[in-house]
């Protein structure tokens, strides 16, 4: 998934039916005592024969659990906490690491969203949109090894994709206790991959998946799907014109770079991962096409220089900074994302694009994750690792949707679905970037992916039952919780 990069950006977006829900591990048992069950907001304080009911008591009674802190929001409890984990689910005795959680408490009585973006953990309250969709609670997990969930000392070999499942596994597993009703897990890029790989491996934890905008980069070494989306997607005049800016950043190197060392300078920014400064430029200057694609409209393009070759320095400069972010790959950019481009480098794999607009003035190309990793952090790729996923999705996808925009280029890799998929769906928002959503796709398709999270989250209503055109989110759309933002990450990380 990026030679080069990177890998995926995401975004905050950013569940079985009802009768199969009942069949598996996962489903709902039998309904919490009303005693246990704690109201919106309130938490339910008060006791029976002398054991407390309020909703923080309850979580905190779970071994390993502990309380960072607790925020107010109208209609919620909202809480921060730390969970003790193993380094190594397949020998537990070695060591643990606090892993932190953040927990947006409704009602016992609803169905709960599984949440992770695949990086870190925001501690601000926000829901997923799926939250809002079956009005219900929301887990969000931070990745392991993204600080502070890391163990330390850090033992990189424990970072991969059956580990970061066994963590969720294992907060589903202590809080399905107290949350008794329907789960469903959801990610957008990054956490769509996350949502997948965590339903290949504990396939009867969840009652369905909402994966946003997820690449599947099945066989690392070939990536012309990519190139194919280059050479449609949008317009031809938008593709020509962030096309010629990027080429134009590469023919101006010498006082782009002249800029980007007093830049540095200024910030104390320094390139010892990536080697040099000459190799940090060319890698921001490689990202600007895919990250303008990614993140931007075709509706977006009157923001980029029309005619590039006679723009200013600074207008091309401004235009690469806004797009793909010049602190992306110095060292301060980079320690923060260690974690996904070890991962790019070992399992997810990593796209890489030809640019033949750019003439022959890469020197690097797209660069491979290592270069964006410590060279103290041992790495070795793994093919058959997406593989296994690609093969299980086709065969076993049962309760999964995946979403993903027109113009994205990750979703030029995506999940398919198989013969062996049930009650499963892939969509595309058309002309939508990397901010995909249900929301975002057409009327048919958006009331269908709608009624079947209703469906599979087991709080459908009577009439969507009957008639899933009528399927609209149980709750009311909240500005501050619902806060859709695919810009919060520079780079082109999915």
């Amino acid at each position: 998934m990026r030679k080069a990069f990177r890998g995926f950006l995401s975004l905050a977006v950013l569940i079985g039916t009802m009768g199969a829900t009942g069949a598996s591990a996962g489903a709902a048992t039998a309904a919490e005592p009303a005693a246990f069950r704690s109201t919106a907001g309130a938490g339910g304080a008060g006791g029976v024969s002398g054991v407390s009911t309020d909703i923080k008591d309850r979580i905190l009674a779970i071994p390993g659990m502990s309380l960072i802190e607790e925020k107010p929001y109208a209609g919620y409890r909202y809480f921060v906490l730390g969970y003790t984990q193993p380094v190594d689910h397949r020998h537990p005795s070695k060591g643990t690491f606090q892993q932190r959680i953040t927990l947006l408490h409704k009602d016992t009585s609803r169905p709960t969203v599984f949440y992770t973006s695949g990086y870190n953990v925001s501690t601000s309250p926000g829901r997923a949109e799926p939250t809002r969709i079956v009005d219900g609670n929301q887990v969000s997990l931070e990745y392991r090894y993204f600080t502070p969930s890391r163990p330390a000392p850090a033992d990189w070999s424990k970072l991969d994709i059956r580990q970061a499942a066994d963590d969720q596994h294992r907060v589903f597993t202590a809080l399905k206790k107290i949350y008794t009703k329907n789960w469903l897990t959801t990610g957008g890029s990054k956490g769509g991959m996350t949502a997948t790989y965590y339903e290949r491996f504990h396939p009867k934890d969840m009652d369905g998946v909402v994966a946003y905008v997820a690449p599947n980069d099945v066989v690392d070494k070939e990536d012309s799907a990519y190139d194919r989306f280059f050479a449609r997607v949008g317009t031809k005049e938008c593709r020509d014109r962030v096309n010629a800016v990027q080429r134009e950043a590469l023919v101006r190197r010498e006082p782009l770079e002249k800029k980007y060392k007093e830049y540095a300078a200024a910030n104390g920014y320094t390139f010892a991962t990536t080697g040099s400064l000459d190799k940090a430029y060319e890698a921001v200057v490689m990202d600007y096409v895919w990250a303008f694609w990614q993140y931007s409209l075709v509706s977006d393009c009157d923001t980029v220089p029309a005619a590039a070759a006679s723009a200013t320095d600074q207008a091309i400069w401004d235009s690469v900074d806004a797009i793909s972010g010049f602190s992306t790959y110095t060292d301060q950019g980079l320690e923060k994302y260690t974690p996904y481009y070890y991962q790019a480098g070992t399992q997810l794999g990593s796209p890489d694009i030809r640019q033949p607009w750019l003439g022959g003035l890469s020197r690097y190309g797209y660069q491979p994750p290592r270069t964006f990793v410590p060279r103290s952090i041992p790495m070795k790729f793994q093919p058959s690792v997406m593989r296994d996923v690609d093969t299980w999705v086709k065969r076993h996808a049962d309760r999964m949707l995946y979403v993903y925009g027109e113009n994205d280029p990750w979703g030029a890799e995506r999940f398919r679905l198989g013969a062996g998929s049930r009650d499963s769906y892939v969509m595309t928002v058309p002309g939508g970037n990397h901010g995909a959503a249900v929301a975002g796709l057409a009327e048919d398709d958006r009331a269908k992916a709608t009624a079947a999270i209703l469906r599979w989250a087991g709080v459908a209503p009577a009439a969507v039952r009957d008639d899933p055109a009528k399927a609209e989110p149980l709750a009311k759309f909240d500005a501050r919780l619902d806060k859709h933002d695919v810009m919060d990450r520079r780079g082109s990380r999915p």
